[in-house]
């Protein structure tokens, strides 16, 4: 069944669970705008609700963009966009990191601001982001290399041992190949409003982006999602004799910050045309791994928008990650 809007196109999501309860919170725009491409300048973040992942309830929206002022000086980051984020829980409130953009800035720069909520329903931005982009490792804006300053997609997570709590990020790093420095950034903090960027995860020379990054535990074993596209297959890649697919991809891990190895990796869902994108995976009530993507381009190469049903996963004995054959759980 999966989420449609008939007035709304939907892209990239990402979850809270509450009890029983599922909430995904997710990028919308007007179909009203014809052009499908318009939808990231003229987005907001929808919110709806599941007990099983299939049946969704829609909720009242969570954010938009914020007024952009007269002058540039007291811009709010996200005056722009309020592009892809996470939420995680932590003493009593939820937390919601997202990408924001600058309206004076044509949404070229991106960083990661911050929403809190009691309810998971009203919430309230803080005034100033809370992480730009660390020129130590990572890229900062050069247009003739590429077409933005990439440090969006924040996905939070709580360290299981320590009182510490680790980010991954959609960036570039700032050497080697242009078409070949997409990467997933990392940063850490130990109280979740200041952060510190560390070296990348993974920066595999392939992709040009590897765009919202995920780890999950599935049997015993942890693994990095992020997805990547055929457009962005880097040079060298490409003359490794890969076929270029657009999808999930994700690479075995030694635990849940890595090392994360090349060998072994692989796709979940993916197409050379693109049908899915953006996918998540999650636990469904019934104790399985499932994958969730937005439905990208159809058969005609349209733009479709909407979010799927969940796919089951089933893991082989080497760790390998497939996608069953038939419908199952849930």
């Amino acid at each position: 069944m999966g989420l449609d809007l008939k007035d709304k196109w939907i892209w990239d999501f990402w979850f809270a669970k509450d009890g029983e309860d599922y909430h995904m919170f997710y990028l919308q725009a007007d179909r009203a705008l014809g052009d499908p491409e318009l939808r990231h300048w003229n987005v907001s973040v929808g919110h709806a609700a599941s007990r099983d992942l299939r049946h969704w309830t829609p909720l009242p929206d969570a954010l938009a963009p914020s007024p952009a002022p007269p002058s540039p000086v007291d811009e709010p980051a996200d005056s722009l966009t309020t592009w892809t984020g996470s939420v995680i829980r932590a003493g009593g409130r939820w937390l919601m990191y997202y990408t924001g953009t600058r309206r004076s800035e044509k949404g070229l720069i991106q960083r990661v601001c911050l929403a809190t909520s009691d309810d998971l329903v009203h919430w309230h931005k803080q005034p100033e982001p809370v992480l730009e982009t660390d020129p130590r490792w990572y890229d900062t804006l050069n247009l003739e290399h590429w077409h933005d300053q990439s440090w969006r997609d924040p996905w939070v997570f709580k360290d299981a041992e320590r009182d510490l709590y680790h980010m991954l990020l959609t960036c570039r790093v700032n050497s080697g190949e242009p078409d070949g420095r997409g990467a997933v950034g990392y940063a850490s903090s130990t109280d979740l409003v200041h952060w510190h960027a560390g070296p990348p995860l993974l920066a595999p020379g392939w992709y040009g982006e590897m765009e919202v990054p995920q780890i999950a535990c599935i049997g015993g074993r942890h693994y990095l999602f992020c997805s990547v596209s055929v457009k962005y297959h880097s040079r060298a890649h490409l003359a490794d004799g890969v076929t270029p697919l657009t999808g999930l991809k994700y690479f075995p891990g030694g635990g849940p910050l890595g090392p994360f190895h090349t060998k072994g990796a692989g796709f979940l869902g993916a197409d050379a045309r693109g049908s899915l994108y953006a996918g998540r995976v999650i636990q469904g009530p019934d104790g399985g791994w499932y994958l969730m993507a937005f439905r990208n381009l159809d058969e005609e190469g349209r733009f479709v928008g909407g979010v799927s049903d969940p796919l089951p996963i089933v893991q082989g004995p080497d760790g390998q990650l497939a996608l069953a054959s038939a419908e199952g759980g849930l």
